[in-house]
């Protein structure tokens, strides 16, 4: 039944190595205003929050608010990783033949 699949493991792990290249090759990332605000949202900050008339009065003259987040070095290595090991694993399916008549 797996062996039926094999292209899309094939294809996963492709995409996880890829994935995992592009996060050693980046420091860090910069979000937007929408995703900084409901970032601070979810996990209950008041950084980013605009609900006072103050807040809104000081955003017209400063500039956005965004957050910069550093991925740990170890998350595009495990990626680069684990995309390997299913890239190896579907090459190393047998073919699916079909249905047996």
């Amino acid at each position: 039944m797996t062996a039926k699949h094999r292209h899309r493991y094939f294809l996963f792990g492709l995409l996880l190595i890829l994935l995992g290249i592009q996060f050693r090759m980046v420091d860090s990332f910069v979000l937007n205003e929408s995703s900084t605000r409901t970032l601070a949202r979810f996990s209950e900050t008041t950084t980013a929050s605009s609900g006072s008339m103050m807040n809104s009065v000081l955003m017209q003259y400063y500039a956005n608010p965004t957050k910069r987040i550093q991925p740990p070095r170890w998350i595009g290595l495990s990626m680069i990783a684990l995309g390997a090991v299913c890239s190896f694993h579907a090459i190393a399916m047998p073919r699916y033949e079909g249905s047996p008549q």
